[in-house]
C-alpha cells in the first residue's frame, strides 16, 4: 500500500550506493597500482643500469687511462702487485711464483766509490789473478753515473721481485761508504745461498757501440775459484734475462761483441768467479753512446729494464 512519497524506496538507493563505492575504490586501486609499477619503488624492479665503463679506463674513471688507480693518470705504482692479487703468469699466480726463492742483487759499484779511490784501488784475488777492490764505473757524457744508475735499476727490479714472493738480498743499497770489494760481492750470494744472482751494470765503450749483454761466468778452476757447477746453470739464466730484456725494453743485443747473441764469457771477473751460485752480470746499454745514454737516463725505460731483469730471473728459476 503507497504512502504517497515521492523518493525511492530507502532499500534501493542503499544498493546503488554500495556499486558506486566499490567502483571507485577499484579506480584507486588500479592508479596506486600503475604509480608504484612506474616510480621504481616496488624493491624488485632492477635498477636502471649504469653507463659501461670506458675500454680506456677499466674500473676507474673516463679519461684516466689504464687501471683508474687515482691521481697518476692510470698509471701503475711501479712493481705494485696487481690489485687481484692472484692475476695468472708463467709458473703460477702472482705473488707466489717466487715463494721460498732467494735472489742477490748486485748493483755494480757504488756512487760514493769517488770519494775513496785509495781503498777501492787495493787488489783482492779473484781466483786465477789479482784485481781492484771495485772501480768507480762509468758515466754519461753528461754525467749520469753508472752507479746511481745500477742502484736505480735494482732496487726497481727488486720491488717486483717482492711482488713474486722472493726474499731479495743486496750487496749494497746506498749503505756503505764505498765498495763493497768484488770478492765480498761474490761471498755475499753464497752465504745468502741465493737460488740466482744478477751483477747490474751499464758499459763504457765508445760511441756508436749500442746494445746490452749478459756476462757469463767462463770455467775457472783456480784458486779461490770454482765455477764448475755453476757454468751450465749460469748460461740459462743468462739466456732468460737476454730473452726477457729484449721483450721488455726493445734493446737490441750489442754490437759490439757477442756476435749479436747479447752473450759473452769472460774469466776474469772475481765477482763471477767466486760464486758458488748461477749468476751473471748484465751490461744494459752503452753509457758513452748517446743514444743507449737517452734510454739509460730515462727512468720509465729504467722501469722497462728492471722488468727485464725480474722476468728474466722469474722465467729462470720456474723453468
Amino acid at each position: 500500500m503507497s504512502n504517497g512519497s515521492t523518493f525511492p524506496p530507502r532499500r534501493r538507493f542503499g544498493g546503488t550506493l554500495v556499486v558506486v563505492l566499490a567502483a571507485l575504490l577499484a579506480a584507486c586501486a588500479a592508479g596506486w597500482l600503475i604509480w608504484r609499477s612506474t616510480s621504481g619503488h616496488g624493491g624488485d624492479r632492477p635498477p636502471k643500469a649504469l653507463p659501461a665503463a670506458s675500454p680506456s679506463s677499466p674500473g676507474g674513471p673516463p679519461g684516466k687511462g689504464g687501471t683508474g688507480a687515482g691521481d697518476d693518470g692510470g698509471r701503475s705504482t711501479p712493481g705494485a702487485p696487481d690489485d687481484k692479487g692472484d692475476r695468472p703468469g708463467p709458473g703460477g699466480p702472482t705473488g707466489t711464483r717466487l715463494k721460498g726463492r732467494t735472489v742477490l742483487l748486485d748493483p755494480g759499484h757504488n756512487p760514493a766509490n769517488r770519494d775513496h779511490t785509495r781503498e777501492i784501488a787495493r787488489q783482492v784475488d779473484v781466483g786465477n789473478g789479482r784485481k781492484e777492490c771495485d772501480t768507480t764505473g762509468t758515466s754519461t757524457n753528461d754525467g749520469y753515473a753508472e752507479a746511481s744508475f745500477t742502484l736505480d735499476v735494482a732496487r726497481r727490479a727488486r720491488t717486483l721481485l717482492q711482488a713474486e714472493g722472493a726474499k731479495v738480498v743486496f750487496t749494497q743499497d746506498g749503505d756503505r761508504p764505498y765498495g763493497p770489494c768484488v770478492d765480498e760481492r761474490a761471498r755475499a750470494g753464497n752465504e745468502a745461498k741465493a737460488d740466482a744472482a744478477v751483477s747490474v751494470h751499464a758499459d763504457g765503450a765508445g760511441a756508436g757501440n749500442r746494445g746490452f749483454h749478459v756476462i757469463l761466468p767462463a770455467r775457472v778452476t783456480a784458486g779461490a775459484a770454482d765455477t764448475s757447477a755453476i757454468v751450465g746453470p749460469s748460461r740459462r739464466l743468462g739466456e732468460h734475462l737476454a730473452g726477457r730484456f729484449v721483450a721488455a725494453t726493445g734493446s737490441a743485443p750489442a754490437n759490439y761483441l757477442g756476435g749479436g747473441t747479447g752473450l759473452v764469457v769472460r774469466s776474469d771477473l772475481g765477482g763471477l768467479n767466486l760464486s758458488g751460485i748461477p749468476k751473471v752480470f748484465l751490461e744494459c746499454g752503452n753509457m758513452r753512446d748517446a743514444k743507449d745514454a737517452a734510454q739509460l737516463t730515462d727512468p720509465q725505460w729504467r722501469e722497462k729494464a728492471a722488468r727485464g731483469i725480474a722476468e728474466g730471473i722469474t722465467g729462470f728459476l720456474t723453468e
